[in-house]
């Protein structure tokens, strides 16, 4: 990686000591999962042997746990942690939904402008306040972080410290192995009030609940700037309402195919960052044929992310190429397969349909939803799931 791609990350390129792409790591992942639970301590954060939260989400990001297959596991776990895990994955479904159908505009606050304190901090936090600073160093070594302390940090970002919430998603984005825009902004606007209007504020009252050690150890102990409630102020207007929001003119194109789409005979099935999985249907409906995924050098010199997610990357290719013969190749996507016959998997984000529309696949499979999208209102999530169709343990 350092030799190969090292250029192209922000930092130098270290495996997250945590988590290893593969489906092998994924199933053995699936396999041990036990929500026995789960409603009670996924958000808890310390001491780490009392945390519940699933450790799946690397794996669903890039597809090697579609989220399907993760809602299959959870049927034996306990009524209210497998309603939990399960409202859990809607969420993560949600949040392609509205990535599908609004794209990058995403990045502008939904409904309110977002909360900000009365009076700024320099920075968004000091290097002495260790709730926070241990967070960091979680989320810069690992590539992970549970919910409950990505809400600290964004909350702290923004609601009491006032920084501009997109680049602090952007510190985010760059270190998670589980980063998309699709998920890591809706959080943050959930987070700083920019998604529903009202922000959650984060106090010293949940780090004594959720890891009481850090308060313990913490040289601001006696003078914590973080002892009360975020001091905000009232959100100035609301933003200027998206028609998508309330009505999405092309569910179709949206969700994509349902039904393989065909316009030759491919000669490579072509991977992306979305669907790495054994699962991939493009990759499953062509056993004999040669595997490539592009690493997309202009965009990653853009974005420059942490090594540890490319390796998570290279890592997952390494143990595909036990099974299929795997091409890895370097540069613009569309340059890289000009001139190739390829299969390929929709996937619900901006890039893909860029890219697809240059290549002219010869085979488009359909993506694995849990449900397809729907024509209706989606500002919300309780908007959202109104207007879901059939439940995935429904499915044929």
């Amino acid at each position: 990686m350092r030799e190969h791609l090292g250029d192209l990350c922000g930092d130098v390129p270290v495996a997250s000591p945590e988590f290893r792409g593969g489906q092998a790591a994924a199933d053995v992942v699936l396999a041990g999962l036990d929500l026995t639970g789960y409603a009670a301590r996924r958000n808890d954060v310390l001491p780490r042997s009392r945390r519940g939260a699933s450790r799946i989400s690397p794996y669903v990001r890039h597809g090697l746990i579609d989220l399907p297959a993760a809602w299959q596991a959870a049927a034996t776990a306990p009524p209210r942690d497998r309603t939990k895990f399960r409202d859990e994955l809607t969420w993560q479904e949600y949040a392609r939904h509205l990535y599908a159908r609004i794209g990058r505009r995403n990045a502008a606050a939904l409904r309110a402008a977002p909360a900000h304190p009365a009076h700024r901090w320099d920075r968004p936090w000091p290097e002495t306040m260790n709730c926070v600073t241990s967070c960091v160093r979680e989320l810069e070594e690992d590539g992970w972080l549970v919910n409950q302390t990505r809400m600290w940090l964004s909350s702290q970002w923004t609601v009491r410290a006032g920084a501009e919430w997109t680049s602090g998603e952007d510190r985010f984005f760059t270190h998670l192995l589980d980063g998309s825009r699709a998920a890591n902004r809706l959080g943050w606007q959930w987070t700083i009030g920019a998604g529903t209007g009202r922000p959650y504020g984060f106090s010293r009252r949940q780090v004594l609940k959720r890891a009481p050690q850090l308060c313990r150890d913490c040289a601001l102990n006696a003078n914590c700037p973080i002892e009360d409630w975020p001091d905000t102020t009232p959100s100035a207007g609301t933003p200027e309402p998206e028609p998508l929001l309330r009505h999405d003119p092309d569910p179709e194109s949206t969700g994509g195919p349902r039904v393989p789409v065909g316009r030759g005979e491919p000669s490579a099935v072509w991977l992306t960052a979305e669907s790495l999985g054994d699962a991939d249907p493009a990759l499953a409906a062509h056993s004999g044929l040669p595997v490539v995924f592009v690493f997309d050098e202009p965009l990653l010199r853009r974005l420059q992310l942490s090594g540890k997610r490319l390796i998570f990357l290279a890592e997952t290719l390494t143990d595909l190429a036990t099974r299929r013969a795997v091409e890895i190749r370097r540069g613009p996507v569309a340059d890289e397969l000009s001139g190739r016959t390829v299969a390929v998997t929709y996937a619900p984000v901006p890039g893909f349909r860029r890219r697809a529309e240059a290549l002219s696949p010869a085979m488009v499979y359909p993506w694995r939803w849990l449900y397809r999208p729907h024509a209706g209102a989606i500002g919300s999530y309780s908007a959202w799931r109104k207007g879901l169709g059939v439940a995935p343990d429904d499915h044929g």
